[in-house]
This record gives C-alpha cells, sequence and structure tokens, in this order.
C-alpha cells in the first residue's frame, strides 16, 4: 500500500514524495486512517518504526482548514524531552513545507519572551514538555480550551520521569472532547491504567509485542570487572575492534558517569561527545547536532537521547552501564538498526549487572549471548589504565597526559631511596629527645648527672619496630650508656644541676 490510498491531503502527498518515502510503515499504515476518522488511538510500536510520522502527517492534513487564534493552540503534543520536542518539529518542517502553519516549541533553556511572542501571534501547532506547557499556563499567558487534538507520545517515557502527574493536570484544562493519541513502545500496567484515563474508546494499533527489540540489530554482553577503570579499558578495546563503526551512542546511567566516560575517552584520542540533562541547552543542541552530521562519531549520553531520537546511520550502541530497567534496554538498542538497517548492540556486564541482565533477557524472550574475543582486563590501577598508551615510554615509565611535556626524571634504585629514608629519620630522632627523656623519668631521678635526662637515644634499626606509646626503659638506658651525649645544642639553663627532692 502506498501513502495515496491512506486519505492524506495533496499538499502532505507531494511533501512525503519529495523526502523520499513510497511505502507507509505498517504503524503509519493503520494508525493514519484512524486519526483522519477523528478516532482515539493508542499506538503501541518499536522505536524505530515511524510512530512520529503517523500522527504528524494526518495533522497536517486536519489543520489545512482552520485557523489559530492568539494564545489558544489548535493541537498540542506533549514530549518528555527537548530533543524529542525539535526532532517533532523538524517533521512538522519537513512534511508541512506547502503549508503555512505556525507551529511553536516550549521547551526549557528558552527565554519565556520568545516563547510568548509566538503564542500571541497564533499556533496551530504547539510541541511542549509538560514542565514548561504548566510554567506558561500559571503566568496567564496560555489558554488550552481551544485544543481539538491532543498527543501523548513517548508515555513510558513519561511515567519513568515522573511526568504523568503534570499530564493529568494538561487534560483537565483541555476540552473533554478532544481527539487523544497515545503512543508507547512499552506497555507496563501503569501505563494500560493511564490510557484509560486519557483515551474514550481507542482503536489499539499494536503492529509488534511490547518490549520487543528489531530484529536488525545483532546484541551481544561483554563480561567485565567490578572496577570502573577496567569497564572503560574494555570500551577502548571494543571501539577499537569494531567492525564497520560508522559512529556510536555509548550509554551510562548516571550523569556524572557520562562526563567521566568522555573525559577518558577524549584522553585516549577519540573524538567524542557529551549528552546529558544537566548540559545547558544549547551545549546539547550543539552536541547532538555535531553527532547527526557525522563531525563527532561518538556520543557519550544518558537515558536523555535513549528515547525517539531518530539518528538513522547509528551503527553501534554500547551500554557502558546496563539499565536499571529493563525497558530502557529497548530503547537504548533502538536507536540502531533503525528503518530496517542493521545495528549492533554490546552491553558492558559487571558481576553487579547479573540481576539486570536477566531481567532485560526474560523480557525481549532471548539470551544476549556472549560477544567473540577476549576482553578481559588485568587487575591494574586506574591511573595505569587512564593514561593514554602513546603517552607511556619504552622503560614503563608514564609522562604527562598532556602532549609537549618532558617525561619525569628516572627514579633512583628503591634500596638507595630507602637508605636515604633511614638516614632523615636519624636525624630527625637526633633532635628530638622525648625518647631519652621518657627513659630517664623510668630510671629515676640522678641529680648528679641531670643533663642525661637530655640524651637521646641511638638511631633504631629499621628491621625493629618501636612500640607505640610508652618508650622502652631498658632499651633507652642502654642507649644512653652506649654513645657520650652531645649537649652542644642545649641552652645553658637547661644544663644547671637540678637538686633532688628528698
Amino acid at each position: 500500500m502506498s501513502f495515496s490510498h491512506l486519505g492524506l491531503s495533496d499538499k502532505v502527498l507531494a511533501a512525503v514524495a519529495a523526502t523520499g518515502y513510497t511505502t507507509p510503515t505498517p504503524i503509519q499504515e493503520q494508525a493514519i486512517p484512524h486519526v483522519l476518522a477523528r478516532r482515539d488511538v493508542l499506538g503501541i510500536a518499536q522505536t524505530g518504526t515511524g510512530k512520529t510520522a503517523a500522527f504528524v502527517l494526518p495533522m497536517l492534513t486536519m489543520l489545512e482548514k482552520g485557523r489559530a487564534r492568539a494564545r489558544m493552540p489548535r493541537t498540542l503534543i506533549l514530549e518528555p524531552t527537548r530533543e524529542l520536542a525539535a526532532q517533532v518539529k523538524e517533521n512538522f518542517d519537513k512534511y508541512g513545507i506547502g503549508q503555512k502553519l505556525n507551529v511553536a516549541l516550549l521547551i526549557g533553556g528558552v527565554s519565556f519572551g520568545d516563547q510568548d511572542s509566538k503564542l500571541t501571534r497564533g499556533v496551530d501547532v504547539l510541541i511542549a514538555t509538560p514542565g514548561r506547557l504548566l510554567d506558561h499556563t500559571e503566568r496567564g499567558g496560555l489558554l488550552l480550551t481551544g485544543v481539538e487534538l491532543l498527543v501523548i507520545d513517548e508515555a513510558d517515557r513519561m511515567l519513568d520521569m515522573g511526568f504523568i502527574p503534570d499530564i493529568e493536570r494538561v487534560c483537565k484544562l483541555v476540552p473533554f472532547t478532544r481527539q487523544t493519541l497515545f503512543f508507547t513502545a512499552t506497555m507496563p500496567p501503569e501505563i494500560s491504567r493511564i490510557s484509560q484515563d486519557f483515551l474514550h474508546n481507542p482503536e489499539r494499533i499494536e503492529v509488534s509485542k511490547p518490549a520487543t527489540t528489531a530484529t536488525g540489530v545483532s546484541q551481544f554482553q561483554v563480561r567485565g570487572g567490578r572496577e570502573v577503570h577496567e569497564k572503560r579499558e574494555i570500551l577502548r578495546r571494543l571501539l577499537r575492534d569494531a567492525k564497520d563503526l560508522q559512529n556510536a551512542i555509548i550509554f551510562c546511567n548516571r550523569k556524572r558517569e557520562v562526563a567521566v566516560v568522555y573525559k577518558s575517552l577524549q584522553k585516549h584520542g577519540f573524538s567524542v561527545g557529551a549528552l546529558h540533562g544537566d548540559m545547558d541547552q544549547s551545549a546539547r543542541t550543539a552536541a547532538l547536532d555535531q553527532f547527526r552530521k557525522g563531525d563527532i562519531p561518538l556520543l557519550v549520553a544518558s537515558d536523555v537521547a535513549a528515547r525517539g531520537l531518530d539518528i538513522p546511520a547509528v551503527s553501534h550502541v554500547f551500554n557502558f552501564d546496563v539499565p536499571h530497567h529493563a525497558d530502557d534496554y529497548v530503547h537504548r538498542i533502538g536507536r540502531t538498526g533503525r528503518a530496517g538497517r542493521a545495528g549492533t548492540a554490546i552491553s558492558i556486564v559487571s558481576p553487579l549487572d547479573s540481576k539486570s541482565i536477566a531481567a532485560i533477557e526474560r523480557l525481549i524472550g532471548q539470551t544476549i549471548p556472549a560477544a567473540e574475543g577476549d576482553y578481559a582486563v588485568q587487575s591494574v590501577s586506574s591511573d595505569e589504565t587512564d593514561q593514554p598508551r602513546e603517552h607511556r615510554s619504552r622503560d614503563g615509565s608514564r609522562e604527562g597526559s598532556r602532549g609537549g611535556r618532558k617525561p619525569r626524571r628516572e627514579r633512583e634504585p628503591r634500596a638507595a631511596k630507602g637508605a636515604d629514608k633511614t638516614d632523615k629519620r636519624s636525624d630527625k630522632s637526633e633532635r628530638e629527645p622525648r625518647h631519652a627523656k621518657g627513659a630517664s623519668r623510668s630510671a629515676g631521678p640522678q641529680p648528679q648527672a641531670a643533663a642525661a635526662a637530655f640524651v637521646p637515644p641511638a638511631p633504631a634499626q629499621p628491621s625493629r619496630v618501636p612500640s607505640i606509646g610508652r618508650p622502652e626503659p631498658r632499651r633507652a638506658a642502654r642507649d644512653a650508656e652506649s654513645e657520650p651525649a652531645d649537649h652542644s645544642h642545649l641552652p645553658a639553663f637547661l644544663l644547671r644541676p637540678v637538686r633532688a627532692r628528698v
């Protein structure tokens, strides 16, 4: 079946033909007619199957008639992340090139003034994240009473990010007679319950089983050590040995790990970028654009890049950290093997990830095989592992991590260095008469030789460990008799005889 049999307008068909698409995907083929018939739709399909176009194309056809009013959008699309919202806007710009529609983007990291000015001119399509959308409604600059069509995209990601209460507030602000489209890649029980509250007699479209992975993605796992520096070494070996690697996304569970892995790969000469939620919006957009254009082949990212991002040429996905939730694994590896392409997904599994990897295998219904090759890492310190190979000298000594620095001077033999330390300890003991003073107390008062109380002990033998706390009286007295005392360094008043008390 072609797009011409789905009921789309001529302008939309011309825009689709200009992009080179001729045959709709299964989710598009089944969803578009129901959307055009003004039915509520519950769409379940794995990532990379064209869910975005399944609601963008019929919306463009429906919006050809009518006119937007100031601060009252006609349609509303909710997305969990800024990147997904920006991507949906790009789809409207691409397929709606022949129409004069006003599309506004309400996301964080952008000034309210620019967004208010767009809302004042009237908006046909409003694409927003829940938090920024509610900020505008609370300020009184946005009314949702004119929304005819509500789209909730990536609903399972909304649940994971805690946006469901915000979506419930939004649904109370839009008219009850609206048309609602609900799209998700996985269908946990909580999402099933929520869909019953948001949708009215929906048309359920399920083109694949929930939480299934694309057939074109080859999945492997590599056993790693408990230490993080061992996993970084395994990752570098995988990147060097990967076949047909064009570009890759490296996923980490935490934002801190994203920064650490990014710096480690950069230090070892890899061209890499970073993407996580704490970055400034301009930096996030720049990193994603560089990765899409091929300026940087590697992107270290948190789960902010795991949902819905359409980057067709991703050849590999590496899970530096096994995700805590099994559903996140499906979304992560869905960044590769999109639109029928082949892809590779490799997970580095530490002994602590045994329960998580078992849950993933139960969810996807298959066992993840071990990757070919030996990637075991010998137990070495993190300092040695993080140093670049090109910065190591032939004799094994390391140079500075930055280029252009001179190597360190050759070290002295261990025995000579230990001897120097012993001499220093001996010199220090000569300056501190504390042990001899304690010895004179234990031996009793000696008024005839009061200065003997200040006689330092002889240097201790390195092999014998002195007692901690109280000194050894016998040893101190023996050392005092073995050598004559040198009192040249003492002041005169300390050398006066002390009269013993009777």
